[in-house]
């Protein structure tokens, strides 16, 4: 038996849960940067992700009884953002380069950037310019904790595929940080 999750909204939800609007407004006002920020990694448009995380709210809000407090509700919304914003990627004909299940890829999660020089915004704004699987894959494993078996499951793709996308992404990043004057020292 999974132990409840202690939730500080516990109060908020409850409230939710007999629909109580104010409530709802007032948990969307704590989460709903957070949300965007998900989602727009994931379709990298602010537009599409504010339509994504207005949807994921309201799939929330329609299945907050399915909410068991096993994990914060932060990490329960987060899954719904994902599964919202990935839906729509499949709504939209993502692909991807399927590869040999074979191959090698090496396993090392980091990006090594030395230059003091480079701002957060930048390497921001070159994420942003990475084609789509590249971006969604460096996202989902980066940034929201997913590992490559997680990554196949929910894009319906290899975990080689996962794993080269991956390693593709870390290059075309490096490229594009190097082609905005950043030495990134990374030699991988």
């Amino acid at each position: 038996m999974e132990a409840k999750q202690l939730n500080i909204h516990a109060e908020l939800i409850e409230s939710c849960l007999d629909n109580d609007r104010v409530a709802q407004y007032k948990l969307y006002q704590l989460y709903s940067k957070a949300m965007l920020n998900v989602a727009f990694r994931i379709c990298n448009n602010v537009e599409q992700a504010e339509d994504l995380v207005q949807e994921a709210f309201v799939s929330a809000f329609k299945n907050l009884r399915s909410y068991k407090g096993t994990a914060s509700f932060g990490a329960w919304l987060k899954r719904i953002v994902i599964n919202t914003s990935l839906n729509y990627l499949r709504s939209r004909k993502m692909e991807f380069d399927e590869l040999n299940d074979t191959a090698e890829y090496p396993e090392s999660n980091s990006i090594d950037y030395e230059d003091q020089e480079m701002t957060v915004e930048k390497v921001k704004e070159c994420i942003e310019l990475l084609p789509d699987g590249y971006r969604i894959v460096l996202s989902l494993y980066l940034l929201e904790g997913y590992d490559h078996n997680e990554i196949s499951e929910v894009l319906n793709i290899s975990v080689s595929t996962s794993k080269s996308q991956y390693n593709r992404a870390k290059r075309k990043l490096k490229e594009l940080l190097s082609e905005n004057n950043y030495d990134t020292g990374y030699a991988g």
